[in-house]
């Protein structure tokens, strides 16, 4: 396939902006002169080029906080960029994950989101992820103050006798209940089993790549692929 005409400016720059690809998040706006998209598509980690500096460089050189390199789109005008990307850590240089963690808005007053808290939302997926970074937080909050804190300190089966109690009022509410019931429980349900991915520490993104896998996929096909348990022999 041959490349697209990408449109520099007079610097030899072109915005590119990083995306969380589970998310949709957008994480940062960088440049890039045709060394660093080159180096970007060749190695499959984010490369720019610094203005300041003016020289190329990798994301996470020196702070490890890289950016693996899913997919790179290019818009209608071929004079910007777009990296779906895997982040290693945080992107932003102050420790945020995101360089959006500011608000510009209400009648012009600027004004910040705590630090440490969920970046701004920008999809389904980014409210999961910011609410299960919050469940991770609790891990150091006191069982006395913080409700997911005490889940934590009682173990595997306080956890899993509340995911089997949410089990149960979900499936008396789709049964018998309205609208709102049933997203109230589905809710809780949710809540409880992300309590269980970080008491596992288990990431989140690892259940939206095995849903992303399944996309597409017959249900019938996709368990026929699946290792047969032994109590299924």
């Amino acid at each position: 396939m041959e490349k697209p005409d990408i449109k520099y400016d007079a610097n030899g720059l072109i915005p590119a902006v990083a995306q969380d690809s589970d998310t949709g998040e957008v994480l940062m706006l960088a440049f890039m002169n045709k060394e660093a998209l080159e180096k970007t598509l060749d190695t499959g980690l984010a490369h720019y080029y610094s203005r300041s500096r003016q020289k190329l460089w990798m994301k996470g050189e020196t702070s490890g906080n890289t950016q693996k390199v899913e997919g790179v789109f290019y818009d209608c005008d071929s004079d910007s960029v777009l990296l779906r990307i895997k982040q290693k850590g945080v992107a932003c240089h102050t420790g945020e994950r995101s360089c959006f963690f500011r608000r510009l808005d209400q009648g012009g007053k600027e004004f910040g989101v705590q630090k440490g808290s969920a970046a701004p939302a920008s999809g389904s997926e980014a409210v999961i992820s910011g609410l299960y970074k919050v469940l991770l937080d609790r891990k150091n909050s006191s069982p006395d103050e913080s409700y997911v804190a005490s889940l934590y300190s009682k173990g595997f089966n306080k956890i899993a006798a509340k995911i089997h109690e949410e089990s149960a009022e979900l499936v008396h509410a789709g049964k018998k209940g309205g609208k709102d019931e049933i997203v109230h429980e589905i809710s809780d349900l949710w809540f409880h089993t992300m309590v269980l991915l970080g008491y596992k520490d288990i990431a989140i993104e690892d259940v939206f790549t095995e849903l992303k896998r399944r996309f597409g996929t017959s249900g019938h096909d996709e368990k026929a692929s699946r290792p047969i348990k032994k109590d299924e022999d």
